[in-house]
């Protein structure tokens, strides 16, 4: 607990997590809203459409994980961090549990909000969480964006500076699995397995939360052949081998 709390209090009195939890919420419902806003019939307004925006709003979640490590290297702090903690491991555990707990607090966040500016904007839609499906595709963003955040701070460890981790986070996420899929042949049996493909299985399942009018009425559905469960638990071991790999680099070499 002692770890956590020093973990806490250098998060947060830096501006920067601040900063990415206000634009992940504004995101996050200001795309609820616009969807909402622009629909024309009510029967396109679906739960799983309400929160068409968490793509976005997971970078910049994956932006604020980042920082939380690269930040650190930059300005050497990370050597009174590791002289203070000689077993460097629990250390960057507890750092990554922290921003993990954050990430899943502000998707909750997020995702309850996007929700609730719709239901607001269009309370004769559909919204009503009425199934497992509903649930899963709202409060279920929180635990993606959790995972993600590991796996972002796991980046951050490998590359410890802030641009090229930066660079890497969000050109992996926001275009590299979308340009796989694209590959003659061999691409969408790739992207199949993808990390952040086999999430949104997770997310949207069979497409149940995208109401009575499916494809119509929320985000494309991934292609992953696992069940939602299995595509959480497949998120969730990719992201605990990438900190693994993490931190027993960050164990090796100098900080």
């Amino acid at each position: 607990m002692t770890l956590l709390a020093v973990e806490r209090i250098k998060l947060f009195t830096t501006r920067s997590p601040w900063w990415c939890a206000l634009i992940t919420l504004v995101i996050s419902i200001g795309f609820g809203a616009l969807f909402t806003g622009t629909s024309n019939q009510i029967d396109t307004i679906s739960v799983s459409g309400t929160e068409f925006g968490h793509t976005f709003a997971m970078a910049v979640i994956m932006v604020l994980a980042t920082l939380a490590v690269t930040t650190e290297y930059r300005y050497n702090t990370i050597k009174t961090t590791f002289q203070a903690v000689p077993h460097r491991g629990s250390a960057l555990v507890a750092k990554t549990t922290l921003v993990a707990l954050v990430a899943l607090v502000i998707g909750e966040l997020a995702a309850f909000g996007a929700l609730g500016i719709s239901k607001l904007m269009k309370p004769g839609a559909d919204l009503a969480l009425n199934s497992a499906a509903d649930w899963t595709n709202v409060a279920g963003i929180g635990v993606v964006f959790a995972f993600a955040a590991v796996i972002a701070v796991a980046v951050g460890i490998l590359i410890r500076h802030s641009a090229g981790a930066l660079s890497l986070i969000l050109i992996y996420s926001l275009a590299v699995e979308g340009l796989i899929s694209i590959i003659p042949t061999v691409g969408p049996k790739i992207h199949q397995w993808l990390p952040f493909n086999v999430a949104e299985k997770f997310l949207t399942g069979n497409g149940a939360s995208n109401g009575v009018r499916g494809a119509d009425a929320g985000p494309p559905l991934s292609d992953s052949p696992l069940s939602p469960g299995w595509a959480l638990a497949y998120f969730a071991g990719f992201s605990l081998v990438m900190l693994f790999i993490a931190i027993t680099v960050a164990k090796k070499r100098d900080a």
